[in-house]
């Protein structure tokens, strides 16, 4: 009897995270229904992308990060529209109202998916590129490959350089199945603490907080997450950036002299890897200063405009 209550209640933990998952809401067509915005159906699944501005500003595209979808650019689209842009966001596979496909989330995989949107919506070239935290991964990563496309690239506190996205997320990204056990018994706790921790900061987005949480409740979210940490979050982009510097394609990196998920001191290993690259920084702005210090991140976009 012992024995079995023991193999039940073992299998019972084991399974948990299954089960919590299957709690979780699926990005359903009612869901999508009432999203703002359009979708475009690519290769690995359904894409959900926003236009705002004059359809004849240049266009300025932005690629948003490993946890929070593109509604983290609400603060700054304003501004941007008020320059001239014609401004596109997406939701990357597993966050926002896109798909949730089961690929490997590495350089390929996030490259890919933006060409792919980018062909469907016909557009060619002399695009500004905008990338935040691990999107600044993508984005550089993206230009390395299609350097005559751009007018400008704007990365904007970066992955790939060096970051800390706390213990849990470092020590899972290494370990296959039972990282996976792990990853989804404790990031949920450790993804509402450091929302948790941000609630007192001011924010261009007065509903942000919540907005981010509300991810934790979707079906597939954790799982992209991860992959993403043990794809592209887990890559150094020397070659990258050192293939965009020798490109002269004009580059600003914007950074928060207080972040404590990407520190200041990547601007350094920047500085190496693309001398060109024209570089500015927020003080008193952590890591949320896409939402946090909307007018610096606009000044300096301004000052650096191309």
């Amino acid at each position: 009897m012992i024995g079995g209550a023991l193999a039940l209640g073992l299998t019972g933990l084991v399974s948990w995270p299954l089960v919590r998952e299957l709690r979780r809401a699926p990005v359903s067509n009612a869901l999508r229904d009432a999203a703002p915005g359009l979708f475009a159906d690519l290769s690995r699944g359904r894409t959900h992308y926003q236009w705002f501005g004059p359809e004849d500003g240049d266009v300025f595209v932005c690629v948003h990060g490993l946890t929070t979808p593109s509604f983290v650019w609400g603060g700054l689209i304003p501004d941007l529209v008020a320059m001239g842009y014609r401004v596109l966001t997406y939701d990357h596979y597993g966050r926002g109202f896109s798909d949730r496909p089961r690929d490997l989330q590495g350089a390929a995989f996030f490259t890919a998916h933006l060409t792919e949107l980018l062909d469907y919506l016909e557009i060619s070239d002399d695009i500004t590129l905008m990338g935040y935290s691990m999107g600044g991964s993508v984005s550089a990563a993206w230009t390395a490959d299609n350097p005559d496309r751009l007018r400008q690239l704007i990365l904007l506190a970066p992955a790939g350089m060096g970051h800390d996205l706390g213990r849990t997320a470092e020590v899972v990204a290494r370990l296959p199945i039972l990282g996976d056990w792990v990853f989804h018994m404790a990031y949920p706790k450790q993804f509402r603490e450091g929302v948790a921790r941000e609630r007192k900061l001011p924010s261009a987005i007065p509903d942000i907080y919540d907005l981010q949480l509300q991810e934790l409740h979707r079906r597939g979210f954790l799982r992209a997450v991860l992959s993403s940490l043990r794809g592209m979050l887990s890559q150094q982009l020397r070659r990258e950036h050192q293939v965009v510097h020798q490109s002269k394609v004009p580059v600003t990196a914007i950074w928060g002299a207080d972040d404590t998920v990407i520190p200041i001191g990547c601007k350094t290993t920047l500085e190496q890897w693309n001398p060109r690259a024209e570089q500015a920084v927020i003080a008193g702005a952590g890591h949320g200063l896409a939402y946090t210090h909307v007018n610096d991140v606009i000044s300096a976009i301004k000052d650096r405009r191309v």
